[in-house]
């Protein structure tokens, strides 16, 4: 057969048929190992037991598969209850889905049961917790919104957001203080499932950690820049003393794919350029798909034991928070490692 490299070209020989070449690897030569002798991953200790009917959530935790997400979630609940009955910190960091699912109740819960010292949210998170706390709902369908131009233009939520800010350079406080007592202050429907509310009654550290242009709440022209950048360097301060402290402890990364990784690896930097210990550490990340800063900044860089947990938020935290709630069913917190005491004026830092 002939090949032409172009229409009335001279004719050029085609490559050897590759059929013709012979395997040149002998498959009887390959070596076998006995299955018995074979490592494996995956054996029957490991298979997920069925529960019957009327189990309790023991039996129904204890039959889960000891296998990949299953085992990841029974290894943070113990390392949560193990120093929380050890007084060692436990931490969280929030995203806005986590508040706009459905999982601020859980959060708060933790807060009242004396799990949680500290908190940590980003910017979105703490507009959905504060607008839910105040008026009872939150969150916009963003498309058509934003095409008829009135997205995010909610008077109240911008309002508040700058009363926050003014508090917190009046006062001296961060953020997350400052929006938690505004939220205490204008009251509102969900004044108890509010995260920011919870933490202020509780006397714990939640700060608030903005990128300056992410939020709706920067669109108004009341909002001062230096009082919105103040209050939250000095939650991100804030911030770092509670993670120089996690040495034993746990820090959880729930529903935040780059704000909150970004600013726990600067404080882990911090931490130990001041020669603070992390040993011990446990870290967490809970997301619907595992991404780049929470597997390499929350799980790997800080040198701690990593369990990621993948699925969507409105699962996978309930189901940690009962686990949680089960093991510790009979301890009583008695003081909360990181708490702090309110101001004369109401407010803390």
């Amino acid at each position: 057969m002939e090949r032409r490299d172009a229409p009335g070209g001279s004719p050029r020989a085609h490559h050897p048929d590759l059929a013709a070449f012979e395997p040149a690897l002998d498959l009887d030569q390959l070596r076998f190992e006995p299955l018995a002798e074979r490592p494996s991953k995956v054996a029957l200790a490991a298979l997920g037991r069925p529960s019957a009917a009327g189990a309790s959530l023991d039996d129904w935790l204890d039959g889960l598969p000891d296998i990949l997400a299953a085992r990841g979630l029974k290894r943070l609940r113990d390392s949560i209850t193990t120093s929380v009955r050890g007084g060692r910190p436990v931490a969280a960091a929030v995203g806005g889905h986590v508040i706009k699912t459905g999982c601020g109740p859980y959060l708060v819960d933790w807060v009242e049961r004396g799990v949680l010292s500290g908190l940590a949210m980003n910017g979105a998170a703490a507009i959905h917790d504060l607008e839910l706390t105040v008026a009872g709902h939150t969150s916009e369908d963003v498309g058509p919104r934003l095409a008829a131009g009135t997205f995010g233009f909610a008077r109240e939520t911008s309002e508040l957001f700058v009363d926050a800010c003014n508090l917190a350079s009046k006062s001296e406080i961060g953020l997350g203080a400052a929006l938690g007592e505004v939220a205490l202050a204008h009251g509102g429907p969900g004044l108890d499932a509010g995260v920011l509310v919870a933490a202020r009654r509780r006397h714990i550290p939640l700060t608030v950690h903005v990128a300056i242009g992410t939020d709706i709440t920067h669109m108004t022209s009341k909002l001062d820049g230096a009082a919105l950048g103040a209050a939250s360097l000095r939650d991100f301060r804030t911030l770092c003393d509670l993670v120089a402290r996690l040495a034993g402890g746990v820090w959880m990364n729930i529903g935040s794919a780059v704000v909150m990784p970004e600013v726990f690896l600067k404080a882990v930097s911090i931490a130990r350029n001041l020669g603070r210990s992390l040993d011990g550490l446990t870290t967490a990340n809970l997301d619907f798909d595992q991404k780049y800063r929470g597997l390499l900044n929350v799980l790997k860089r800080p040198g701690a034991e990593g369990v990621a947990i993948t699925g969507h938020h409105e699962l996978i935290i309930p189901l940690l928070h009962a686990s949680v709630a089960n093991a510790l069913r009979d301890w009583r917190a008695t003081a909360v490692p990181g708490a702090v005491e309110p101001l004369s004026n109401g407010a803390s830092t």
